[in-house]
């Protein structure tokens, strides 16, 4: 059995961690980590849990928790795990890092879009980007994976195949997303309690979100240039989910069949990217608690663009559920382990 060690594994991902690894048959959790309940019980802060955890919620020493542990996953704010990691952890014990401190190459980048200082970017070199779709074979032999965001993964997936085949001009790329409140977290907030929320669509983090240079980064890699968008996320009154509709002009006429056997090309034998039949668009419901991405495109000739579109899960592809499916790559298991869940609805 893999041991497994929670680092925040009281916040919505963490809680989603908790929920795909007990159902997972070769892992066991050993360590609920939690500094803000230190010592109660872990179905006490979520009752779901009830008869099915029995164990405390312990503290955050990662420390100690890489002398038992084989795994351990950081489900905690942007700065902690690049605050504590050194090398004695790396060298007991692999760590999956559910924030941003790894993700982006550039530590000034980093720092001036998170802003705050990185404390061991000496380790941002050897981390590997998460995208088990893209990067499969390196997340295998990695010490350190970086789990990419919620918008990233559902944005990157949906314009990837395309930017790599060379069939978009990335310089027209606009990615308009939308998430449901528990990407902004567990915490208490003004702009997400519910009268704030309920009935309401905002857009936020406009031309500033601090998802923006990963998405850039990523599809910058897949057409080797450099990868400058507009990227703007809205809030909506619902629990779970991420739709992406993405835009670009096509850099020569295309038809559906050319454009579907791109996707194909890259998605027809991965798990858990879903490409719809032609004229179904994605919907949020319909990968809910489910480490799916559904993916469909409409041509508009009219134009010469493309429109692109995504939806998944942000507390389970976005963050849990890829978090696991790196651990299982990373510890030679089938990638779908623990993670068969059937969409649900309604």
């Amino acid at each position: 059995m893999i041991k497994v060690g929670i680092i925040g594994a009281t916040g919505y991902a963490g809680g989603e961690l908790v929920r795909i690894l007990t159902g997972h048959k070769e892992a066991e959790i050993i360590w609920y980590g939690s500094r803000s309940y230190i010592d109660k019980r872990y179905a006490d802060v979520y009752q779901n849990m009830f008869q099915i955890v029995d164990a405390k919620c312990l503290d955050d020493n990662m420390e100690e928790l890489a002398d038992q542990a084989d795994v351990i996953f950081t489900a905690t704010p942007q700065g902690f795990c690049a605050s504590v990691l050194n090398e004695e952890i790396l060298k007991k014990t692999r760590i999956v890092d559910l924030s941003a401190d790894y993700r982006i190459k550039d530590v000034a980048v980093y720092e001036k879009w998170y802003g705050i200082e990185h404390k061991s970017p000496q380790f941002i070199e050897e981390a590997v980007y998460g995208l088990c779709e893209v990067n499969r074979e390196d997340i295998r032999d990695a010490r350190l994976v970086a789990n990419p965001g919620c918008y990233t993964t559902c944005s990157i997936l949906t314009a990837y195949p395309l930017a790599k085949e060379g069939m978009i001009d990335m310089k027209t790329l606009i990615v308009d997303a939308k998430s449901g409140t528990s990407g902004a977290g567990r915490g208490t907030k003004l702009p997400n309690l519910y009268c704030e929320v309920n009935e309401n669509i905002k857009a936020y983090g406009v031309a500033s979100h601090r998802h923006t240079p990963e998405i850039e980064e990523q599809l910058g890699y897949a057409v080797n240039e450099e990868v400058v968008i507009n990227f703007t996320p809205h809030l909506v009154p619902m629990n779970r989910g991420i739709l992406a509709t993405e835009y670009a002009s096509l850099k020569k006429d295309v038809t559906y069949e050319e454009v579907k056997a791109v996707y194909d090309k890259y998605y027809q034998k991965e798990t858990f990217v879903r490409v719809l039949e032609k004229g179904v668009c994605p919907e949020t419901k319909w990968v809910e608690g489910s480490n799916y991405v559904d993916i469909n495109f409409q041509i508009d000739p009219r134009t010469n663009r493309i429109i692109m579109m995504g939806a998944i899960d942000n507390l389970v592809k976005g963050a849990a559920g890829q978090a696991v499916q790196n651990m299982n790559l990373m510890f030679g298991l089938p990638e779908d382990e623990g993670l068969k869940m059937v969409p649900v609805f309604p």
